[in-house]
């Protein structure tokens, strides 16, 4: 690799950070991957936007996702401009259900903290979620709307970015295991759940996540993407449905298991009965890139070495923001990872 900028792990984090770059004037990147480009946790994901659901407090996280979260309708205008794809930006919301007393319960004391934020928050009865979501069990209690958390098709956005890289120039290497960072040259680690096969720290760990996708209908069953206790759904513009996701500490194993799945195509019946009589189209796993705080580490190790890992459950959701940093951090911009209240790597 004669490249003068090498991003070693090419998902969605990477091709943001090589995209970005090359706005940016930079030449001569390439993009690593130990197997195919895009092939691991950000195919494998749901593509959600959701900062407001699944904010749990007002914190360095939960800001540093509603920031990316506004950079979104420009990232996806800019992606199909670029390169003729729609990344297939929904911006029609989410809901988060409660079925049962307690559930609801653990709403309100949410709703109260959100609203205080300043978060924008809509409180639904029984009668306005089965007004917006005719399907939606009848046994739901009550829920919330967040306006603002949207999804994206995320295997349309890596195809996306793929592309962005073909037109523009910069090198995809594929099936090439990279054991050591390079020298001499500018090197961002973004090898996900593999980071610390190329760098002591920070420790990262894969957690997996099991999905599954239902078979649609010409008509669509749901609008939103919709959150229970126990699951999500979230329904794609080709009628399909996405149902997901397991969270599983069983180091490196991808398999997917016949009781995660059966779990899953039950928890989604529970949301919404009509689901129950759709075959399961497909079924996966991916690894998530775990650090301890879940709040992704991202800045310089050494001169000429960068990483930007630990994205955890909102790679998709970070990858415009996460570019912009890193490409501020390399071009020493006024704006400043440090600025941000994230993590940065060790000096």
């Amino acid at each position: 690799m004669s490249s003068e900028t090498i991003i070693i792990g090419g998902g969605v984090i990477g091709l943001s950070i090589a995209r970005e770059l090359h706005k940016r004037g930079a030449r001569s990147i390439a993009v690593v991957d130990k197997g195919r480009i895009g092939a691991e946790a950000s195919w494998a994901a749901a593509g959600m936007l959701a900062p407001n659901a699944e904010c749990h407090a007002d914190d360095e996280l939960f800001r540093l996702c509603t920031a990316s979260n506004a950079l979104y309708p420009s990232f996806a205008a800019e992606l199909l401009d670029e390169t003729g794809i729609d990344i297939e930006l929904d911006r029609t919301g989410t809901l988060v259900l409660a079925f049962n007393e307690q559930e609801a319960e653990a709403l309100e004391e949410k709703y109260a903290w959100q609203r205080s934020a300043g978060i924008a928050v809509e409180k639904l009865s029984e009668d306005e979620i089965l007004k917006l979501e005719p399907n939606i069990s009848p046994y739901v209690h009550s829920g919330f709307r967040y306006p603002n958390d949207w999804q994206v098709e995320n295997r349309r956005l890596v195809t996306a970015l793929r592309k962005y890289c073909e037109i523009n120039g910069i090198e995809l290497i594929e099936n090439t295991i990279v054991e050591s960072v390079p020298s001499g040259r500018r090197v961002i680690v973004t090898a996900g759940a593999w980071t610390n096969d190329l760098l002591p720290d920070p420790k990262v760990k894969p957690i997996r996540g099991q999905m599954i996708s239902l078979a649609g209908r010409e008509s669509r069953i749901l609008t939103h993407v919709i959150y229970s206790q126990r699951s999500y759904v979230v329904p794609r513009a080709d009628g399909r449905i996405l149902v997901g996701a397991t969270v599983e500490d069983v180091g490196f194993a991808k398999q997917v298991t016949p009781e995660a799945i059966a779990e899953l195509k039950t928890a989604a019946s529970e949301i919404s009965p009509s689901l129950a009589s759709l075959d399961i189209a497909e079924s996966w796993a991916g690894l998530r890139p775990f650090v301890a705080g879940e709040i992704p580490v991202l800045g310089r190790v050494s001169e000429n070495v960068f990483v930007a890992t630990g994205h955890y459950r909102n790679g998709i959701l970070l990858a415009p923001i996460t570019a912009k940093m890193i490409a501020d951090e390399i071009w020493g911009a006024s704006t400043k990872i440090s600025d941000h209240g994230v993590l940065k790597a060790s000096q």
